[in-house]
């Protein structure tokens, strides 16, 4: 099956015909079979799947942070099947921004420090207008000056938001963003990051297993053994709960 778009304001990340194979012989595990989608730009997409469907294995194809099989990943109009070192060094650091589960915050540097890096790394001064703009958002402008270990796990994860945000990457891939936080912490990331859609023009790509989170995003994929299956348009918790029950229910009468 393949996942398309609902409409023509161009394509921000596409995988086609993308096999994953990890190991040989008798360890060999296909942990992706010819999927092909397209996640549009200035959307929020939601990759979600039982454990062991591939949706992690997909957004780290998608984002180059694994290599396929077999089949091509694009991001805009840069194909990533193929580049070496530097020209998957230069598509992270210009084209994507990436937000995980763990922060991954250095411990030494304050709030706006973390937030900048990337940018001081490329060797480019942030635009004023937008790193303010970001701050606003994130709602931490009074907290910029602290270092990770002073801030709340929601606080830690909203600075990490913002260091995926102030680059204007292309798209941002978010790994479980709200998996080590409490609800009301994960409900202020997630409206954040619709916002930063809504308002901003942003492209996320979400895998999350949380139905609830889902639900924030215009559209979810869902993925089994391998291969998309599935997916909503306009989700709410509960059309994202009864789809993965059903899809819990095909990989138990499967196995």
């Amino acid at each position: 099956m393949t996942a398309t778009v609902g409409r023509d304001s161009g394509v921000a990340a596409r995988a086609t015909d993308v096999w994953k194979v990890y190991g040989t012989g008798e360890a060999q595990v296909t942990a992706l079979r010819g999927v092909s989608a397209e996640f549009e730009r200035g959307r929020f997409s939601a990759i979600m799947g039982p454990s062991g469907s591939g949706k992690s294995t997909l957004m780290h194809c998608l984002a180059g942070l694994d290599t396929v099989t077999r089949g091509t990943i694009q991001i805009g109009d840069t194909t990533v099947t193929g580049l070496g070192d530097s020209g998957l060094t230069k598509l992270r650091r210009d084209k994507v921004g990436f937000i995980f589960q763990q922060f991954n915050l250095l411990p030494t540097l304050t709030a706006r420090e973390n937030i900048l890096l990337p940018l001081s790394i490329a060797g480019r001064r942030p635009d004023r207008d937008w790193y303010d703009t970001v701050i606003t958002t994130v709602g931490l402008g009074d907290r910029l000056g602290h270092r990770p270990s002073q801030l709340s796990g929601g606080q830690q994860q909203r600075v990490a938001c913002a260091r995926a945000l102030v680059a204007r990457p292309e798209v941002i891939f978010a790994d479980e963003p709200t998996g080590n936080l409490d609800s009301r912490s994960g409900a202020d990331v997630l409206n954040f990051l619709r916002n930063s859609v809504a308002e901003h023009g942003q492209t996320i790509v979400m895998v999350t297993h949380d139905p609830v989170a889902a639900s924030y995003a215009d559209r979810v994929v869902f993925l089994a053994d391998g291969q998309i299956v599935s997916e909503l348009v306009e989700p709410t918790p509960e059309t994202v709960l009864d789809t993965m029950k059903k899809l819990d229910g095909l990989a138990g009468a499967a196995a």
